[in-house]
């Protein structure tokens, strides 16, 4: 069974840094494309960052271009979100997700693996 696992909740102020992790287990995702998604109160989830399979390539959605940093330990099965200069507008539920594919996708639909999501709340 696979399972991927998030950690780092948070309440931090505006203009803060948190770093967001994910073990994934029953799978090795060294050659797969892992990302981070995000859902705010009353809103659809939506994409916040992509790796490609082994780390080569990386995106990003616009919104955080700068600020956040997606990065992966392929050795511990891990991925990371490093959010730096946070915003209010940067609370929600952040998922760690999973893909099939090696390169960096940025749909949902192209994520088969879902971790349970984490909250990460920034005050004003």
């Amino acid at each position: 069974q696979v399972q991927l696992v998030e950690s780092g909740v948070g309440l931090v102020q505006t203009g803060g840094s948190l770093r967001l992790s994910c073990a994934a287990s029953g799978r090795t995702f060294s050659s797969s494309a892992m990302g981070w998604f995000r859902q705010a109160p009353g809103k659809e989830r939506e994409f916040v960052a992509a790796s490609s399979g082994s780390g080569g390539s990386t995106h990003y959605a616009h919104s955080v271009k700068g600020r956040f940093t997606i990065s992966r330990d392929d050795a511990k099965n891990s991925v990371y979100l490093q959010m730096n200069s946070l915003k209010p507008e940067d609370t929600a539920v952040y998922y760690c997700a999973g893909s099939r594919y090696m390169w960096e996708v940025v749909s949902a639909s192209e994520y088969t693996y879902w971790g349970q999501g984490t909250q990460v709340t920034v005050s004003s």
